[in-house]
């Protein structure tokens, strides 16, 4: 093979993979057909060499001929439509037109419509592959236009990255548009609650077991509590705080710049390295070790939260239950991992090295990953806006609304566990002598 390639050193290879591309889709049922209406850029068909002329423009008499069999191998083929639960068939290729870069007909339904039923363009007409953009009508038997749809994309094959934008028209209701990046996985044109249910708590589930940060935090509390009753009221604590920040950043209640994930990012490896070095050191009193879960749990559910909103439009109009049903997954996930990491722990100290210097070793392993973590987000911030604010009213309002709604959590907090204070130190006081 390495002597054919030096061999041949002048050959062309056409499959080229570009960086971007943008594909836009709407999807209706009418009657017994479902038309799916795609607009893709030709640079997206790499391995396909269309007929040009001698200035390398493309001879679109001869272009025409081929798009059919084009759309089929680069979209149709890569597109899996469901109708209630049952896979449509392959579907036929209605129309293809070839258009130019400034055409504006995918605009709306029925412009990119009557774009496709319109005159093809002349043959006399002047553009390049990189420039022309191929359009396509499907049509898809179903069963009736009131049923249930559902799609899997899997058009990220086309480039590097590939955004893409589904409008769901139904026959019924308001339109429905998506916009995702790479392949989303199979999901519902017009989510019932049941539906997002189902999606929402795997992707919470999964969210956790897949962030470093999180399970780093999991395993500086089980290491702190695995012996301790006390492991209860502060998840509790945790659990409440992210809760709530979790379901205000998702609802709009959190600013948009680029610098606010990072903050939160920066504020989450501060908490690793606090707990690594409570194991180390025990420096918090354990009656305020509720109080510092609430407070890191508020920071935890922002970091969530950068995770849940880009998926909330696959929740349809159950945003409610979307949320809800991630933060049960992300409650699901963070019991599994606190319900293996506390036996394990207990099973390491039973038969293996000393407790306390096997504790300060692992807490210093994850105080070394959490401050390096920081130290690198820090320095990302000290760079950003956030440090040479202008003056931005808008981002002032915000600030203002999440430190009052900061104070009173905070006096919420120390209400709670003022109250539950005295309840839970007068038995020990009573009942058991000084240590």
């Amino acid at each position: 093979m390495a002597a054919l390639l030096v061999a041949l050193p002048n050959i062309a290879f056409p499959h080229v993979i570009p960086d971007d591309v943008t594909v836009q889709m709407f999807a209706k049922p009418e009657g017994d057909r479902l038309h799916l209406l795609v607009r893709v850029p030709f640079t997206a068909l790499a391995d396909i060499i269309f007929p040009s002329r001698a200035d390398g423009e493309l001879d679109l008499p001869q272009v025409d001929a081929m798009l059919a069999s084009a759309a089929k191998t680069w979209i149709s083929d890569w597109i899996d439509l469901y109708e209630d639960d049952a896979l449509l068939p392959k579907p036929q290729v209605v129309e293809t037109r070839v258009s130019l870069p400034y055409d504006t007909s995918f605009a709306s339904y029925e412009e990119a419509w009557a774009h496709l039923q319109g005159p093809r363009l002349p043959g006399s007409v002047e553009v390049f592959p990189d420039q022309a953009l191929l359009d396509v009508l499907f049509d898809y038997p179903i069963r009736s236009d009131r049923s249930e749809f559902a799609v899997h994309s899997r058009l990220a094959r086309l480039a590097v990255r590939v955004v893409t934008t589904l409008r769901f028209v139904p026959v019924a209701g308001v339109i429905r548009t998506y916009g995702y990046q790479g392949d989303p996985g199979l999901f519902s044109l017009d989510p019932g609650w049941s539906q997002a249910v189902r999606r929402f708590v795997p992707l919470g589930f999964f969210q956790i077991l897949k962030g470093t940060d999180y399970l780093l935090f999991l395993f500086c509390a089980a290491l702190l509590f695995r012996r301790s009753p006390a492991l209860i009221p502060f998840v509790a604590a945790f659990t409440v705080a992210h809760s709530i920040t979790l379901i205000a950043s998702a609802y709009g209640f959190a600013p948009e710049a680029l610098w606010f994930p990072v903050l939160f990012e920066t504020l989450i490896a501060v908490s690793i390295v606090y707990m690594a070095f409570e194991n180390i050191i025990a420096g918090t009193p354990a009656q305020y070790r509720g109080l510092i879960a609430f407070g890191f749990g508020l920071a935890y559910g922002f970091g969530f939260s950068f995770a849940l909103r880009p998926a909330l439009q696959f929740g349809g109009s159950h945003v409610l239950a979307s949320i809800l049903s991630f933060n049960i997954g992300v409650e699901l996930g963070q019991f599994l991992i606190l319900g293996l990491l506390i036996p394990a722990l207990n099973l390491l100290f039973r038969f293996g090295v000393p407790e306390r210097i096997a504790t300060i070793f692992l807490a210093a392993l994850a105080a070394h990953t959490g401050w390096h973590r920081m130290i690198d987000r820090a320095r990302w911030l000290s760079t950003s806006q956030f440090f040479n604010w202008t003056g931005d009213p808008a981002l002032l309002a915000a600030a203002q609304r999440w430190l009052i709604v900061a104070l009173i959590l905070a006096a919420l907090a120390y209400l709670v566990f003022g109250a539950l204070r005295p309840r839970v130190l007068s038995p020990m006081k009573t009942h058991e002598p000084a240590v």
